[in-house]
């Protein structure tokens, strides 16, 4: 049995009654690795869960600027794990260069990210950086270029892509090709508002770089690897017309956008939509997969009702070409209870699986650049009224300046 099992099997059962010499099923092996965490806010502690659940690394230390989120994470930290330490560095130079620790994870506001990756990759330390990797193309490009040559394991946090629904769609349409050669990609996305974060920087465009980067930069990860291309054209439409209408912080209005139609044209002759809502009762996801042998739907939803359901579904439906199938996608309880649907769990599986060099596919810096690429031309998009050419986009913004 594996050591990843044995903390699984701990989360269902109690062994207390039992001495460690009686253990054997519910034997726990040291952590090999250990991990410091960077932004210790709601995120942060959901990583700080799937380390210690995980059970190959610990998590050895936290950094943050805000106190209260330090308090209230070494509160959860005592309480969830008994026993255990967990260290409060002063400044972001010690959490890095701390000898003890194996890898960083990054999960500070999207704007302190290019700073923060900066320092961090000094220390030559595996990192694990939170979606979206900037809030800018300038400097999620300077980040990919920092991280192009770098030695240790460099994971984009764009774990959606592991979430049962995806992962599942992922194996149907591009390793067993059930619906043969895809055509086009449509993706939903209706939720709730933007929770709340300290000091509200997720309602401001200047710190969250807008609602298609810091939100939806996941979907469009995943239209760029189901279409296997790179994006050539997007046009979109979108506006701010519910939420936040009315919210200042500090003397400054909100201005991020709540719905959105985002149309994508792939270079290799795939097309793809976006359609985005953030005004609905409710969290789902549905993924519809069309081509020239079959159809793929998925979907996931929380709806907050007291209606027995399947919180998941998949459909294959193949004609006369293959067989059809339906399926509800899911992972242990305990898993799945984790944290975005069990996704951030094997996140963290696969970080450390390629940390020891069983390679896994993970969201890598340059997959981390194009969903960044997407979601900008899209905002740009909504902003002029016009198609953006992403090659011009990337003329004008990067390329062209690398040669001033």
């Amino acid at each position: 049995m594996s050591e990843t099992n044995n903390n699984f099997y701990t989360g269902f059962f109690k062994s207390d009654y039992l001495t460690e010499k009686d253990k054997y099923l519910f034997s726990k092996t040291p952590p090999k690795y250990k991990f410091n965490v960077i932004g210790a806010g709601m995120i942060g502690q959901e990583h700080i869960k799937v380390t210690m659940l995980e059970g190959r690394a610990k998590i050895n230390g936290i950094f943050d600027l805000n106190e209260n989120s330090i308090e209230n994470t070494c509160h959860f930290f005592r309480q969830e794990y008994p026993g255990n330490e967990l260290k409060v560095y002063d400044t972001l130079e010690s959490a890095c260069q701390d000898s003890e620790v194996d890898g960083l994870i990054i999960c500070t506001p999207n704007y302190t990210h290019v700073d923060i990756v900066k320092e961090a990759v000094k220390s030559g330390k595996h990192i694990l950086l939170e979606k979206p990797m900037a809030t800018t193309l300038k400097d999620t490009w300077e980040i990919k270029e920092i991280a192009k040559d770098y030695d240790s394991i460099f994971q984009i946090g764009l774990q959606y892509r592991h979430k049962p629904i995806y992962t599942e769609a992922i194996h149907e349409m591009l390793e067993r090709n059930s619906a043969g050669n895809i055509k086009n990609i449509s993706i939903v996305e209706h939720r709730v508002p933007f929770l709340d974060k300290v000091n509200q920087w997720n309602k401001f465009s200047e710190y969250s770089g807008g609602t298609l980067v810091e939100k939806c930069c996941h979907y469009f990860d995943l239209l760029n690897l189901f279409a296997q291309s790179r994006p050539e054209k997007v046009y979109a439409t979108g506006s701010m017309d519910v939420n936040f209408t009315d919210f200042y912080y500090k003397g400054t209005k909100s201005n991020i956008i709540d719905n959105a139609m985002v149309t994508v044209n792939y270079e290799n002759g795939i097309k793809a939509q976006f359609q985005l809502c953030m005004f609905a009762p409710m969290f789902y996801e549905e993924l519809t997969i069309c081509g020239d042998g079959g159809r793929l739907k998925a979907y996931e939803k929380e709806d907050f009702l007291p209606i027995n359901g399947d919180r998941t579904y998949l459909e294959v439906l193949s004609g006369e070409n293959g067989t059809a199938k339906t399926a509800v996608p899911c992972y242990p309880t305990v898993i799945q209870g984790s944290g975005h649907s069990g996704a951030t769990y094997y996140e963290h599986k696969y970080f450390i699986d390629n940390i020891e060099g069983n390679y896994k596919a993970t969201a890598t810096v340059e997959e981390g650049f194009w969903s960044i690429v997407v979601g900008e031309a899209a905002d740009r998009s909504i902003k002029n009224g016009e198609v953006i050419n992403v090659s011009n986009m990337l003329e004008q913004d990067i390329y062209s300046k690398l040669l001033e």
